[in-house]
């Protein structure tokens, strides 16, 4: 049976273990296994992901599988320039990540929603925050997910100014279509990192969301912020004059180090997704998405 058309009962086999799994301790292991340089592990590893996944390694800056120090370098890899063509249209926003739509669309007030009978809170989803939720009610969101073949780099949709960062602490259940669609408020309970942006349609946010074997979340700006795990929320605010923070559209701001998903949001009526993507397309970083109004 397979996650394209799997029983109810299949499905709840593969999620219902979940909640009793040690997710931050399984994701710390493998945290420390990525990170092993020894050839003998790291080289027969990344040779049965490659084959396992069909990774495309013409694509990558550096073809030479071995010569990566450990598995989470490959991971992480860079991607020659040419692979991933921005579109550099004044109006048009970007795709940020390889992957596929989980779901893409338009805020209900305060509700996003996540799969076919759930939805979850915005103010929850921004750890809390209920000033930062009020400036997305009735706007725009869309949840790419990235399966662990696709290139793991996250880059700006359009170019932003940073103006704070939020750690949102939680669980890491996966992440993959089977489990969206069967835990309730999943990207609202699982760890994430929240950025905020000003940009040309105002604040925008991009959250890379955590979820079951991946080990940490890093920023172009602040380095590595999950591990540690902390309690409670926290929050970064950028405004001092010596420390701006400004991004192009398609630059770098992040990656995982093993895959998950990102969330944006941008504010109402600000922009419009182009009318041909619909949850389940494949994505590639670079691409065109919608349409600034």
């Amino acid at each position: 049976m397979t996650d394209k058309n799997p029983s109810a009962f299949a499905e709840l086999l593969f999620v219902v273990p979940q909640y009793i799994l040690p997710h931050h301790l399984i994701s710390r292991l493998i945290l420390r296994a990525t990170r092993v340089p020894v050839p003998w592990f790291k080289n027969p590893l990344m040779h049965w992901f490659v084959k396992k996944f069909n990774v495309n390694m013409a694509e990558a800056e550096n073809e030479n599988l071995e010569s990566y120090p450990d598995f989470n370098s490959f991971f992480t890899r860079s991607l020659k320039t040419s692979a991933r063509p921005i579109d550099h249209g004044a109006q048009r926003v970007a795709c940020p990540v390889d992957g596929a739509i989980s779901q893409l669309g338009y805020i209900d007030g305060a509700t996003v929603f996540q799969a076919k009978g759930y939805s979850y809170d915005l103010q929850s989803l921004l750890g809390g925050d209920a000033a930062l939720a009020k400036q997305f009610t009735d706007g725009a969101f869309a949840t790419l997910y990235l399966s662990p073949r696709d290139y793991h780099r996250i880059h700006m949709p359009i170019a932003g100014r940073l103006t704070q960062m939020l750690y949102a602490p939680g669980r890491l259940f996966s992440v993959n279509p089977t489990t969206v669609k069967r835990v309730r408020n999943l990207f609202a309970r699982n760890e994430r990192v929240i950025a905020v942006f000003e940009s040309q349609v105002g604040p925008m946010v991009m959250i890379p969301v955590g979820a079951l074997n991946v080990a940490c979340i890093e920023t172009v700006w602040h380095g590595v912020v999950t591990p540690p795990h902390r309690q409670p929320v926290q929050r970064w605010i950028y405004d001092r004059a010596d420390d701006v923070i400004q991004l192009a559209k398609g630059e770098e701001m992040g990656r995982f180090n093993m895959g998950s998903t990102v969330l944006l949001l941008f504010p109402k009526n600000t922009i419009r997704w182009d009318e041909n993507l619909k949850p389940g397309d494949a994505i590639r970083m670079g691409q065109g998405l919608a349409t600034i109004l």
